[in-house]
């Protein structure tokens, strides 16, 4: 099908589905997007492409900053804001050809699990139950949707705690979080440094791997960025210990199981996909451990603390004068707090986590709350290490011991429950939303790369794969072999 074709298809899509409110804005300049669309046909026509994904049409999370459409982060804050340049990703992606669709709805400042905390109304769920949309999940649920029902290629969307992978499988595609620091986040608008990387949302990890690589490399504009040095020592040392200690003479894997993740709300039908993924992992060859994470029980606790905590000193820009919309009510003050949480400019949830994040990082707090969530972080990354035959690429060199009792790659639920119905979400407890990312914050806490990849259509049902820093191309080899039972 040529490029052209498929254009017309996906805009089609976004027709067909324009109320499941996917996006917030399309392309600005129709003109120039045509002229460049038609650019990459005769390059496609011509074979010579700029790269597998020229002439793609890529969606972009409303907080990662474009100069043709607003950057508002589904917030009223930010209403009508264009950014002067955009983000290093959106260079990346333009490089190498491929098109800008437009900017998708999200969570306010990507503090959310259902994509239901924006100014632009809910993302809806392709998918149904009795009638009812069910949670697309969030914060990127608009880029799942638009994803999920061909409105575009592939998306990028940012991950915090699972923002890319509870989207991933509550919509059936596929949702990589790459390993912490390989994405530049220059021109991404910040929740939780520590913890934010820009994500990719594809049908299937192929068109997610092609994305990726294109906006993987090192950026001096990001200071959390990795050099191109330490890349380098990085990929060796993969290669070179997975040679060694990992494949050997047979391509067969060492699945882990943790114990921590069969947990009581885990709902039968996700379970049972999960032993069914496993079971026929096994009948290829593959060998399942089981295995224990014991700081995952306090996961999410932690995470809880420390991004609310980087999220309120990240938004104390938004007062109205160095960033942000500035309404009557926070006319003539100067508490940034006040600003923040008072104005009419954020949402609830917003303003809840702004404080909970002061509280946090407060005098009377810290030592009980900030500085205790900081090591049981250290813990979730410990478990990890011993976990994974791999040791951790920037950690001191460790001496190798057997690695029988190790696992290449860890099989979880992505989600522990199947996505809920919108209507319902209005009266549900507010830590039921928090609960949705049980699964996916221990990753997100110890950098590592995970994948949700769809292993069941309505219900859909995601698996997530997590793979020891710096391993991310296991993480895509390994998907293939799901995507192929």
């Amino acid at each position: 099908m040529s490029l052209l074709r498929k254009a017309e298809r996906c805009f089609a899509n976004q027709h067909a589905h324009k109320l499941l409110n996917a996006f917030v804005g399309a392309a600005k300049d129709v003109a120039l997007f045509q002229h460049e669309l038609q650019a990459a046909n005769e390059r496609s026509k011509e074979g010579r492409a700029k790269s597998p994904i020229d002439g793609h049409l890529i969606a972009i999370k409303d907080n990662i900053c474009t100069t043709g459409e607003p950057t508002t982060c589904a917030s009223a804050i930010l209403e009508g804001f264009h950014s002067p340049y955009p983000a290093t990703v959106v260079e990346k992606l333009k490089g190498t050809g491929a098109l800008i669709i437009g900017k998708t709805n999200l969570d306010e400042f990507g503090m959310g699990s259902h994509s239901t905390n924006s100014i632009y109304g809910p993302v809806k769920n392709i998918y149904t139950q009795d009638g009812d949309h069910l949670s697309a999940g969030g914060s990127s649920g608009g880029s799942a949707v638009a994803v999920a029902t061909g409105q575009c290629d592939a998306a990028l969307g940012t991950d915090t705690g699972g923002s890319v992978r509870l989207p991933a499988a509550y919509t059936g595609i596929v949702g990589f979080k790459p390993s912490y620091g390989l994405v530049s986040r220059w021109g991404v608008v910040a929740y939780a440094n520590s913890l934010d990387t820009v994500g990719v949302l594809a049908k299937d990890s192929s068109v997610a791997r092609s994305v990726f690589n294109v906006i993987n490399g090192h950026d001096p504009r990001d200071p959390t960025s990795l050099s191109t040095s330490t890349r380098s020592r990085i990929e060796k040392y993969v290669i070179d210990r997975s040679a060694k200690h990992l494949w050997g003479a047979s391509p067969l894997l060492r699945i882990g199981v943790p114990i921590e993740y069969n947990t009581e709300e885990l709902q039968p039908t996700v379970k049972e996909a999960w032993l069914g993924t496993l079971q026929r992992l096994q009948q290829l060859g593959h060998t399942i451990h089981i295995l224990s994470l014991p700081a995952t029980k306090m996961a999410l606790s932690a995470y809880y603390v420390l991004a609310p905590a980087e999220a309120s000193s990240n938004l104390a820009k938004y007062d109205g004068v160095r960033y942000g919309n500035k309404s009557a009510e926070r006319e003539g003050t100067d508490n940034v707090l006040y600003a923040a949480t008072r104005g009419s400019g954020l949402g609830e949830e917003v303003k809840r986590r702004i404080l909970l994040g002061s509280y946090s990082l407060s005098a009377a707090a810290i030592d009980n709350y900030f500085i205790k969530a900081q090591k049981v972080r250290r813990l979730v990354q410990r478990d990890f290490n011993n976990a994974f035959a791999l040791s951790h690429p920037l950690l001191d060199e460790q001496a190798i011991s057997s690695t029988e009792d190790k696992v290449d790659i860890i099989l979880t639920p992505t989600a522990q429950s199947m996505p809920p119905k919108l209507d319902d979400l209005d009266t549900a407890d507010p830590l039921e939303a928090y609960k949705a990312d049980v699964m996916t914050v221990p990753a997100s806490l110890a950098g590592l790369p995970a994948m949700s990849v769809p292993v069941s259509e309505e219900p859909s049902i995601g698996m997530q794969i997590i793979a020891q820093y710096g391993d991310d191309d296991l993480i895509f080899d390994f998907a293939q072999i799901i995507e192929s039972l």
